[in-house]
């Protein structure tokens, strides 16, 4: 195993206390499963093989409930708790260190061109069910609460619940 892929498996068991190790969490995790098959979806989205990469992840939908456009632009260490119905648009951008939870979207509104998903920074947690539209852009070691819909900026280091969120900043020291 590589140092990224151990890291990876300890990001993991670090985030979530039922994982107990390499074997249970590859098998058993189809929000591991997914994020493994989109970085192969993405591979060959990027090398003009369009039609198979979202061949790819029409199939990684039907098996495991969970949506992830070839294009979006995911970092290290990205981990879905749970994955049944989380659904992550094109024009996606997200950090390292983040843990989304089921139910979660980060899409768009309809009213945007070009840029319509959200950027998700580094070291952020997104809870169950929560929405997150729009072009906005999600600040480093933020939360997103479960069932938020977010629909503009939430500063790094803040807090965002509710609908629509209304956002908390955290005094950092």
């Amino acid at each position: 195993m590589s140092e990224k892929e151990k890291s990876y498996i300890e990001f993991v068991k670090e985030k979530d206390p039922a994982a107990r190790n390499f074997l249970q969490i590859i098998l058993f995790y189809p929000g591991v499963q997914a994020i493994f098959i989109y970085r192969i979806a993405h591979f060959l989205y990027h090398i003009k093989l369009k039609l198979m990469a979202f061949f790819i992840m029409y199939m990684v939908r039907n098996l495991l409930n969970i949506e992830i456009h070839p294009a979006a632009k995911i970092g290290k260490r990205f981990f879905i708790d749970h994955g049944t119905g989380v659904v992550i648009g094109e024009t996606t951008e997200i950090g390292n260190d983040v843990m989304i939870y089921h139910g979660v979207t980060l899409g768009g509104t309809g009213k945007h061109h070009g840029k319509r998903h959200p950027t998700v920074k580094d070291h952020v947690t997104i809870g169950a069910g929560a929405k997150i539209l729009g072009p906005v852009i999600i600040g480093e070691n933020s939360k997103i609460g479960a069932n938020a819909v977010v629909l503009r900026d939430v500063p790094p280091h803040s807090t965002a619940v509710g609908i629509p969120a209304v956002i908390k900043e955290i005094k950092t020291r």
